[in-house]
């Protein structure tokens, strides 16, 4: 077999191994739970650091982002129906889901004696972060 033979026979099966794994596309991602693959903003943040958002990856995978700092990938797990963690600077978060719909979060943080809730909506698309004041 001639060079010009063996790069398209690699080719091709390049091309047959790649389609048989092609991602799927992000609107046909579906779950039974509601918490997961979906971009939550919250609606009860600071007015001067807006866009703090969570998703929740079935893979175990909790994106962090926001408009005011820079996202952070961190493994996060469902301890039970009512109950998620997830890891933060080496540090385990809890907190309860008092409240879960396909539109809406509501989360109760447990850190040290304090709880602090977190109220999210599912993110409109297309979402553009606001201008930061200067």
């Amino acid at each position: 077999m001639d060079t010009k033979a063996a790069i398209l026979a690699l080719m091709g099966a390049w091309g047959v191994s790649a389609l048989g794994s092609l991602p799927v596309a992000a609107e046909e991602v579906e779950s039974a739970n509601p918490l997961l693959n979906k971009v939550w903003v919250r609606t009860d943040a600071d007015p001067a650091l807006p866009g703090p958002m969570q998703i929740f990856l079935e893979d175990g995978t909790l994106v962090s982002d926001s408009c005011w700092e820079t996202y952070r990938l961190s493994k996060w797990q469902q301890v039970s129906e009512t109950s998620i963690s997830w890891d933060e600077d080496g540090m385990t978060i809890a907190a309860d889901i008092s409240s879960l719909t396909d539109e809406e979060l509501v989360l109760n943080l447990k850190l040290g004696s304090e709880t602090q809730e977190q109220r999210f909506t599912v993110a409109t698309v297309p979402y553009v972060c606001p201008d930061m004041v200067k």
